[in-house]
């Protein structure tokens, strides 16, 4: 059943454009390889290798996984996740703590998302690519060519979903775009979610470090946060951002 938030954003539907599966294409040594997007040599070796970072809920999963990934040159394993590298996150199923890691890998360290999960729901979808998550990968099929393929994907900036996620995602995206354009009034694409988590904390009384440490941002980005709705939207002050956010009925 359809449980979607009341407004998505440009990042969303820029996600939705570039989304898609990628295919595979083999040849003989010395040519391109289409699914990892590099290009090797006569001795099989790529001319850049992506860092990947894997964390698990449990050593099984990651050492799992850490054993699929080292057997293709073109992957560097890494210990710790930060700027350049990917993230592969595997996840049972979507929780807040679950989302606050992806916030924190994505927007904290700076780090390119894979999340291998083993279900979504529908009002967890949007969330997810708010997140900042561009290619998923669902448990049931996470061989070691799919998880390459989600890797380098996330590595050029591309979107890689299942086809069955990709068309919830396109469907939830265009109910939430024509629940907009039918509200007089109301702002084309709405309150974002991440920023209907800081205006709810604020809400609660939280100062910016506060908020910032409950989300797992930094403080830079919860200001930025702030004012980039105030000014959207005209607001004064972060008094009247919580006033509309509850009018709207977003909190």
């Amino acid at each position: 059943m359809l449980n979607s938030p009341r407004s998505t954003t440009t990042s969303s539907i820029g996600a939705v454009a570039a989304i898609g599966t990628a295919g595979t294409t083999t040849g003989t040594a010395g040519t391109t390889t289409g699914t990892v997007g590099s290009t090797t040599g006569a001795v099989g070796v790529p001319d850049r290798r992506v860092p990947v970072a894997v964390t698990a809920p449990d050593p099984i999963s990651r050492e799992g996984a850490i054993s699929q990934l080292r057997r293709h040159p073109e992957i560097d394993l890494r210990e710790e996740s930060g700027p350049g590298t990917v993230a592969l996150l595997i996840e049972d199923a979507l929780d807040e703590a679950a989302l606050t890691r992806l916030r924190r890998i994505v927007r904290s360290e700076g780090s390119r998302a894979v999340l291998v999960v083993g279900a979504i729901r529908e009002n967890e979808l949007l969330d997810v690519v708010e997140c900042g998550v561009g290619a998923i990968v669902w448990r049931h099929e996470a061989t070691a060519h799919r998880l390459v393929q989600a890797v380098l994907a996330a590595s050029r900036g591309d979107g890689d979903l299942p086809a069955d996620l990709l068309g919830r995602l396109i469907s939830q995206v265009g109910t939430l775009h024509r629940g907009a354009a039918g509200r007089p009034g109301a702002p084309s694409l709405g309150l974002a979610p991440r920023e209907v988590d800081v205006l709810r904390l604020v809400a609660e009384g939280l100062d910016t470090g506060e908020i910032a440490g409950k989300l797992s941002y930094s403080e830079r980005t919860v200001k930025n946060v702030m004012h980039g709705l105030t000014t959207r939207l005209h607001l004064r002050n972060r008094a009247h951002a919580v006033a509309y956010a509850l009018r709207e009925g977003y909190i």
